[in-house]
């Protein structure tokens, strides 16, 4: 089990060959009545069994194809639960992801997996970072509305102050004396830093100086994105960061104290209080801009143009429903679209195909309850071009 990631979600899209079961089911995480996740469970794998024995050139025996889900059936694996589980089954591959979303009870046999419901975990409309600050420690994670999802590992990112100004001050000092130039003898032969941080003749300047190797070291992870930063740390440490930031999109307002006494589910209800109001504002824009772009003819709310136009990548924005289906089958190189009322053999949900295919060619998706989708349509899409 893996948290589920944009890489997750490629080689979902990628891997599997042939049928492939997609299996969501709501979870109880404490206490004696995580029995119903059996239960449920049990009732979901029969479900997915009738649904494989329903195609003309079903798996050789339905139940060993779903045996590595089965196999999850134990009750330790019940006692470790977050809000929902998702599955994942094809030939040769399997995958679950414990959720922090309470999934609807769902099994989609296709032949590509079904992903919608997870695509609010992907941060497209939600992620944020959250950099912890200290002199002995920096951290930087990422987290969206449900809460810390991985610390980001950076490569040469500084965890120490005296260490990490010891070795830049030793390498200023070695290309002085290689270029010929009249700087330091050594650490101890003056200026403002001895290499202990109770002999600095000025910590800010220290500070400074170590927040900018920091801030190098994050500037290429950086680089093409523009997710909030949310700051953590003790007061005085915040606005020197933010004097050696270059990142653009970071936070004015950060948590102001020592975030050692914050567990992991603290530190994020503090962050998503501060970046929360800024996403809902943010999709609120992006409900104006739909407007907008269907008034210029930039956006539409008719199915077959927006599946066409996600698998050519045009697709800039995109609403799509929680919950609910439209079933049928795109084909790319014909550009034919069938759409049934009830799912057929090799059908796939449409909604599914064109939030996919969104992401994976960097579009925007925003995974809403039917009332969300502008216009409460079954899907509301602006175009690039």
């Amino acid at each position: 089990m893996s948290f589920f990631s944009i890489e997750e979600l490629k080689e979902l899209v990628d891997q599997p060959q042939g049928l492939c079961v997609s299996i969501y089911m709501p979870t109880v995480q404490l206490g004696s009545e995580t029995q119903q996740n059996s239960v449920r469970f049990k009732n979901l794998i029969r479900q997915a069994q009738a649904e494989l024995e329903k195609y003309e050139s079903p798996p050789l025996d339905p139940g060993e194809f779903l045996q590595p889900a089965i196999a999850l059936d134990t009750d330790e694996f019940w006692q470790h639960q977050d809000a929902g589980l998702a599955l994942f089954v094809s030939e040769g591959f399997f995958r679950f992801y414990r959720v922090p979303l309470e999934m609807i009870e769902l099994v989609v046999v296709s032949n590509r997996f079904h992903l919608k419901p997870l695509i609010p975990l992907l941060g497209g409309d939600n992620r944020f970072y959250i950099l912890t600050l200290g002199q002995r420690d920096v951290r930087l994670v990422e987290a969206n509305r449900y809460g810390i999802t991985r610390e980001v590992e950076i490569e040469g990112l500084p965890k120490d102050m005296d260490e990490a100004l010891q070795y830049d001050e030793t390498s200023k000092d070695q290309q002085r004396r290689q270029e010929g130039g009249a700087g330091r003898a050594g650490l101890q032969g003056g200026g403002s830093y001895h290499g202990q941080g109770a002999d600095r003749e000025n910590v800010k300047e220290d500070l400074l100086q170590y927040f900018h190797l920091v801030d190098k070291a994050l500037h290429d992870f950086f680089r093409n994105r523009r997710s909030p930063l949310v700051l953590a740390g003790v007061n005085y440490l915040l606005p020197i960061y933010q004097e050696a930031n270059t990142y653009n999109f970071i936070v004015e307002e950060g948590i102001q104290h020592n975030v050692k006494e914050r567990s992991a589910e603290e530190l994020h209800a503090e962050a998503w209080a501060i970046v929360g109001p800024q996403f809902e504002a943010d999709q609120k824009k992006a409900i104006d801009y739909y407007h907008e772009s269907i008034a210029n003819g930039k956006g539409s709310n008719d199915l077959n143009e927006v599946i066409q136009g996600a698998f050519y990548g045009r697709v800039e924005q995109l609403f799509v429903p929680v919950g609910v289906q439209k079933w049928g089958h795109f084909d790319p190189d014909s550009m034919q679209l069938e759409m049934h009322d009830e799912t057929q053999p090799g059908d796939e949900d449409l909604l599914n195909a064109a939030a996919i295919q969104t992401v994976l060619h960097g579009g925007t998706v925003y995974a809403v309850e039917p009332e969300g989708v502008p216009d409460e349509t079954p899907v509301a899409a602006v175009f690039r071009y």
